[in-house]
């Protein structure tokens, strides 16, 4: 049932987009559905038997199939089933947009328990069990949660992988915008390998949250 109605929100145009963005993903795993559709479609089917056979049933044939089933995880209200279906499902996650869509709303009441499960995924060998460890970091760690030791875990997490190291960059980018003085101190002492010390100067420049002043001092401290 869940399958024929994602194939029946097909857009072509859309499809063809999306296939630009993800060069990970095949094509024929593609179905093309606009991800409001597929946010409308999770709130409909939650908690619903078709819903729960749905994510069960590991691997799916369809990119778009794995960014409905992130979605229904977001939408868990248990901590801790939550953090069973990621365990499950983390694993045949193989691109970026699946991973970034992630964002279980009950994480913000659990951010103690909750880090030491970051660290083990940010442990992994799968590349997107990482990002999805950093990316928890950077959306519910970044505010009044902050501490440093989570700021030098991510600098520590060293890879050739070019998504686990954008989003090692987006995390020091957002930091500088919202713990300027110990993110700057990353760069300033050469914490960073040269790719993410500068993709986050160049993604903080980017930043309406940096001041002038402060761009102005990241600029200096590009690498060549």
């Amino acid at each position: 049932m869940i399958r024929e109605k994602i194939l029946s929100m097909s857009d072509t145009e859309y499809r063809l987009f999306q296939l630009k963005l993800m060069p990970t993903v095949s094509a024929e795993r593609v179905v093309g559905v606009r991800i409001p559709e597929l946010r409308k479609y999770a709130k409909e089917i939650k908690g619903s038997d078709a819903a729960e056979r749905f994510l069960a049933d590991l691997p799916h044939k369809f990119y778009d199939e794995d960014n409905l089933h992130g979605m229904l995880i977001s939408e868990e209200r248990d901590y801790t089933r939550a953090v069973l279906l990621l365990d499950s499902f983390l694993p045949y996650v193989d691109n970026w947009a699946t991973c970034d869509l992630i964002s279980p709303r009950v994480f913000a009441k659990h951010k103690d328990e909750l880090l030491p499960k970051i660290y083990e995924w940010m442990r992994s060998e799968h590349t997107y069990e990482v990002r999805f460890g950093i990316g928890m970091l950077l959306k519910f760690y970044l505010d009044e949660a902050f501490e440093r030791s989570q700021a030098e875990a991510v600098a520590a997490a060293v890879s050739g992988e070019y998504y686990i190291n954008m989003i090692r960059a987006w995390y020091f980018a957002t930091a500088l915008a919202k713990q300027y003085d110990a993110a700057i101190s990353f760069l300033e002492e050469d914490k960073l390998d040269v790719w993410t010390h500068n993709m986050t100067i160049r993604k903080a420049i980017e930043s309406y949250r940096i001041t002038e002043t402060q761009k102005k001092y990241l600029r200096t401290l590009k690498k060549s």
